[in-house]
């Protein structure tokens, strides 16, 4: 792997570190909040925890304009923007409208970073690469998350004031990150679908020296992009690829994945575990989530995004089928806790690898950063949906039904990978094009 291109994914993909570790952090320091401003359940829950979430929807729905429009580069630009100020001025901020506003900002980079991101990745990444490179990242997220459970562990103890440490931390990488990303290349398939061609000729040259750069600016420019700025992903032409975008995202929350990394303490109490057993056993799923990504990104290009959907969705049904069984039955604890084991490490080594680098690989150039907007959204509103009737389905129906639920959703996914999706390993995003959308001008 050429280590220019390497380095540049990474310092794109260091958006997914400030996602994992914006969304988490906030953990070690709500409680303290709530005490602090004597906010109510609903209104903590809502507005002062609640806001990121919405940023993110919100942050998801509109990233694919941005990413158009300015350019990959600019926008990845302006997320670190979002993601430091909102660091700084959670921090110092003194009541709980003033902290969710910047929580909110925060969000908004969230949700972007999920379109503009993984789109600059597959966009300068050689196809034999690609799926490894966007894949980095999945696994900064996951990072991320556990270097915020290790920031709000080591900062709970050095006083009041420890939640603006808690928040703030996040400044100092997100500044770096900002940093780093303005002196990253434009993406050259965006700049050659805005008739850009000598700088993307340029930036080219710099990515794949001694490559033959009038041939890839030939096969990159054959979409025709310039002359076809009027289309959108919903024309009929692009019908294939929206369904598979709707569909991996439609699947990846309805594995309860989401409501499980949220509410992970409270299924193993729930199961019979202790509170402590619990939040140790929550520390070792983070760490089996990160270990099975890598995995993941290790196979994603040697086996294929197919087959890592299969092996994902195969394990799943075992492992969810075994988590309600556990629950009909009445089963110690402990094998609970070791059936959850298998079911993040199914998430991490399938849908949690796949999805970002499947959804940036499937539309055209001209329409990426609306389609993986589109599939970002599908993703983040599920992921405020299903998490939020978790509580209330334990209650109504018990946890037993909800992962038979979810056992049965991922029979669905199977069924989908079998049926529909496409393998992407190996093929340019150009020949892909031609492949998923055969009505496009060309």
């Amino acid at each position: 792997m050429d280590r220019r291109i390497l380095k540049i994914s990474l310092i794109a993909a260091l958006a997914g570190f400030l996602f994992g570790f914006d969304t988490v952090v906030i953990s070690g320091a709500e409680k303290t909040l709530q005490t602090l401003w004597g906010s109510s359940d609903t209104f903590h829950g809502v507005v002062v925890v609640g806001m990121a979430l919405w940023g993110t929807v919100l942050g998801a729905l509109l990233g694919g304009i941005p990413t158009n429009k300015l350019g990959r580069k600019k926008t990845l630009v302006w997320i670190g923007v979002f993601y430091t100020v909102s660091a700084i001025g959670s921090a110092l901020a003194n009541d709980p409208i003033t902290f969710a506003v910047f929580r909110f900002l925060g969000g908004l980079g969230v949700g972007a970073s999920t379109v503009a991101a993984p789109a600059y990745i597959s966009e300068i990444a050689p196809a034999r690469d690609r799926g490894k490179l966007v894949g980095m990242y999945q696994f900064n997220i996951v990072f991320g998350i556990l270097i915020a459970f290790f920031s709000n562990y080591l900062l709970s103890g050095i006083g009041e004031d420890a939640w603006r440490w808690m928040v703030g931390v996040e400044g100092i990488p997100a500044l770096l990150y900002t940093i780093f990303a303005l002196y990253i290349p434009e993406s050259p398939r965006w700049l050659l679908s805005r008739q850009r061609t000598e700088e993307a000729k340029a930036v080219l040259a710099r990515l794949r020296p001694g490559a033959d750069v009038a041939a890839m600016v030939r096969e990159i420019d054959s979409e025709g992009d310039a002359a076809l700025s009027h289309e959108n992903i919903f024309m009929k032409k692009y019908r294939f690829p929206l369904i598979l975008a709707f569909l991996i995202a439609f699947f990846n929350q309805l594995s309860g994945i989401n409501a499980f990394l949220y509410y992970a303490p409270r299924i193993l109490e729930e199961a019979g575990l202790g509170t402590s057993t619990a939040l140790l056993s929550s520390i070792g799923i983070g760490i089996t989530n990160m270990l099975f990504t890598l995995l993941g990104i290790f196979l994603i290009d040697r086996l294929g995004r197919k087959q890592l959907m299969y092996l994902g969705s195969v394990g799943y049904i075992i492992s969810l089928s075994l988590v309600a069984a556990a629950f009909f039955l009445d089963w110690e604890g402990l094998s609970v806790a070791l059936f959850l084991f298998l079911f993040i490490a199914s998430h991490a080594v399938g849908q949690g690898t796949v999805i970002w680098v499947f959804i940036s690989e499937i539309f055209p150039n001209h329409l990426r950063g609306y389609g993986q907007s589109f599939g970002s959204s599908v993703h983040w509103v599920l992921a405020a949906v299903v998490p939020s009737l978790v509580p209330v389905l334990f209650t109504l129906i018990g946890p037993g039904m909800v992962f038979s639920f979810f056992a049965f959703m991922m029979v669905l996914q199977l069924l989908f990978v079998w049926l529909m999706m496409p393998e992407t390993k190996g093929i340019t995003l150009e020949a892909l094009s031609k492949l998923l959308s055969p009505g496009e001008k060309k």
